[in-house]
């Protein structure tokens, strides 16, 4: 029912930007939210930023401060501005749909093909 494919990522210098970008086709009654997860290599996969249909936000401690997630509703896009990149954001990206409640955060079991981000000097 939904697809998702994400694009943006390439090979960045430490203290480098780059834009992702994930768009969808498709939707989910009671999804409220968009968000980004991370696969470093060899490690499980891990929730980034989150952001919910009413615009607000949530980060990672790890990104906090240097990532921005957004959204444009009218190209069905998410986006996420990554800056002052470290080795350690090294890492396959995936965007998920979610349902963000004031307690937990559930991704639907939608995904891309995702999107590596390698930061190296």
């Amino acid at each position: 029912q939904v697809q998702l494919v994400e694009s943006g990522g390439g090979l960045v210098q430490p203290g480098g930007s780059l834009r992702l970008s994930c768009t969808a086709s498709g939707s989910i009654v009671n999804a409220n939210g968009m968000g980004w997860y991370r696969q470093p290599p060899g490690k499980q996969r891990e929730l980034v930023a989150t952001i919910a249909s009413s615009g607000s936000t949530n980060y990672a401690d790890s990104v906090k401060g240097r990532f921005t997630i957004s959204r444009d509703n009218a190209k069905n896009t998410v986006y996420l501005q990554m800056n002052s990149l470290k080795p350690a954001d090294t890492a396959v990206y995936y965007c998920a749909v979610l349902r963000i409640g004031p307690m937990t955060t559930m991704a639907y079991p939608y995904w891309g093909q995702g999107t590596q981000v390698t930061v190296s000097s």
